[in-house]
């Protein structure tokens, strides 16, 4: 059993890059694997330990860091290694909006526990917008919520946008899987002028992980990024894998559809790719059935956030 660790704080690193090194050395000492992104404004990341020590001296270490002592995390667990290897990059951003003047240091929306969230968006004049992206969107979201349908989360400023007026008089209710794009979001809308903004505090993550499931308002599975693809209440492993095409979410029952040949497409990509991509992927999958084979884990198979 290996014991994943969800993790983002907004500080200020004067210098990421020294950050970065004893960050990747003690990951590789513990035998952590995922992915770590350091910028100026903070730290982001998903990582896995094999043991719960292991990830403990990693949060002890990153408590350290400059401004990071109050920092907030999501523990789970995954029956098979989730992650093929470590990376620790340096970023512009932790994660991407291409907005410069946003800081979520400066101000955010309000905050709602899983309990109040439930009130809020059940109330008329709350709009609840799923910042994340169409394909996590798709296999669940909250119920009455508005999907975006971005394909990133730097499309979300021009969606706003053009989209706006449809919220005149409307409290905004914003939710992401581990809150760290409502911290942006939240404070992107405060700063067009919108008042009344709220966001789920910790995201889809503490949400499933609190509330009774029986109280839910939540509907369908909760994509993450990692081997374990989904989630669902008590942050149990969802069903779903990736098609390792596009990298979207699939059913099981998925690929059984004529659309479907392991590692080229699935039904959602099976018209976005030519002939010459399509071997590629072939060969890609030819490689990863011989490691297989070998006892040997191919890096191919892994997603990082």
């Amino acid at each position: 059993m290996y014991t994943v660790c969800a993790l983002y704080h907004f500080t200020r690193f004067e210098t990421p890059a020294d950050i970065q090194g004893p960050l990747l050395d003690l990951c590789q000492t513990e035998g952590i694997t995922g992915s770590l992104l350091i910028a100026h404004e903070g730290i982001n990341g998903t990582i896995a330990g094999a043991t719960p020590a292991a990830v403990d001296r990693m949060i002890a270490h990153i408590r350290s860091l400059p401004g990071c002592a109050d920092f907030e995390y999501k523990l789970s667990t995954a029956q098979d290694q989730p992650f093929g290897k470590i990376k620790v990059r340096l970023k512009k951003e932790i994660v991407t909006m291409g907005q410069p003047n946003v800081d979520p240091r400066a101000a955010v929306g309000n905050y709602c526990t899983p309990e109040e969230w439930n009130e809020l968006i059940s109330a008329p004049d709350v709009a609840v917008i799923d910042t994340r992206n169409d394909y996590e969107v798709g296999i669940g979201t909250f119920k009455g919520a508005i999907d975006p349908k971005t394909p990133t989360f730097r499309d979300f400023p021009k969606w706003w946008e053009e989209n706006k007026d449809r919220f005149h008089n409307k409290r905004i209710a914003m939710f992401c899987t581990g809150g760290i794009r409502c911290e942006k979001s939240t404070n992107y809308l405060m700063q067009q002028g919108v008042e009344d903004v709220f966001h789920l505090k910790g995201g889809i993550l503490k949400y499933l992980e609190d509330m009774p499931e029986e109280k839910s308002l939540w509907e369908g599975e909760c994509f993450v990024f990692d081997q374990r693809v989904s989630i669902g209440h008590g942050l149990t492993e969802g069903p779903h894998e990736l098609c390792h095409a596009c990298r979207r979410p699939i059913l099981p029952e998925d690929k059984k559809r004529a659309e479907f040949e392991a590692g080229v497409s699935c039904h959602q990509c099976v018209n976005e790719f030519d002939e010459d991509r399509k071997e590629r992927f072939r060969e890609r999958q030819k490689q990863m059935a011989l490691s297989t084979e070998r006892g040997e884990r191919h890096l191919g198979r892994t997603r990082l956030a």
